[in-house]
């Protein structure tokens, strides 16, 4: 890449940027109200890294386009995407990027955000852009995830995880996992499965393995596992290999499947089958340093 590279810059709105025409939430900021005391912080941190990127950018005479994250259209044509935020906002652009370009996840407010993904933070922002623009910054291919639901796909970008559950919280999940041509029923408070790159969050807190990034398995944990008494499920959690496939068969009414996050989600009948794998596009993320 060169100063003539095509640039597509990904950015969040700050929570307070979104909740701040609330009235109730700006007598809370007025009160100094503890459940809102960071949004002021994180706002001007993200505010000033947004300005620091474009400015960066600026400098290094690329051309840049500034897309908000609910609005990425196509992202065809560009040499280079920078998502500006934390890693939510990372993977909501994920879902419209191939394998073609790569990424580069800026933190813009650390102190707030955990950031796993992040290849720049403001301490080194100017930096990584500029070697970002070059092309001479690390390149890791990061496994995805293929969903197909009743033998149709409807997901081939999943660097998360997805969770499958019932809709209410408080109820019971049933459903049949199949794996290598065995069934087993069971009941819990939901499966999740991802690839590696999810591996040390949701998986991780429900007792799985956190996963090398290079690692082409698609892991799956039951959650809160409901035993039958005296005994254990055999399909608790373990690792699908590339080239094999893990099912669950939905036994509910009101089944769903959350796809990384909470805000794409799929309804599910009883009787469907959601398939899950290893995707063939997986993400070109720029700077990321985890094992």
């Amino acid at each position: 890449m060169n100063g003539a590279a095509r640039v597509l810059v990904v950015y969040k709105r700050s929570a307070l940027s979104l909740l701040g025409g609330s009235r109730r939430v700006r007598r809370l900021l007025a009160a100094r109200d503890p459940t809102v005391s960071r949004l002021v912080r994180s706002h001007r941190a993200h505010a000033a890294t947004l300005e620091r990127v474009r400015i960066a950018l600026d400098r290094l005479g690329v051309r840049a386009t500034f897309r908000h994250r609910r609005e990425v259209g196509r992202t065809r044509g560009f040499d280079l995407i920078v998502t500006v935020g934390g890693d939510g906002t990372l993977l909501w652009v994920s879902h419209s990027l191939g394998d073609d370009v790569p990424v580069l996840s800026v933190n813009s407010a650390p102190g707030h955000s955990v950031g796993y993904f992040a290849g720049a933070v403001p301490a080194n922002l100017e930096r990584r852009i500029g070697a970002a623009v070059r092309g001479t910054l690390p390149v890791t291919r990061l496994a995805r995830m293929r969903v197909a639901i009743d033998g149709e796909e409807v997901e081939r970008r999943v660097l998360n995880d997805v969770l499958f559950c019932h809709r209410s919280p408080a109820a019971t999940t049933r459903y049949f996992l199949r794996m290598k041509g065995e069934l087993e029923e069971q009941k819990s408070s939901g499966v999740w499965v991802g690839p590696a790159a999810g591996s040390t969050a949701a998986q991780r807190s429900a007792g799985g393995r956190v996963l090398p990034a290079s690692s082409r398995h698609i892991q799956f944990v039951v959650r809160e596992p409901c035993r039958p008494r005296g005994g254990r499920y055999r399909f608790h959690r373990g690792l699908v290999a590339p080239g094999e496939r893990f099912e669950i068969l939905n036994k509910m009414t009101g089944g769903r499947l959350y796809v990384d996050g909470a805000e794409k989600v799929y309804s599910l009948a009883i009787g469907q089958v959601v398939s899950l794998s290893l995707s063939n596009e997986p993400l070109r993320l720029l700077g990321f340093r985890r094992g």
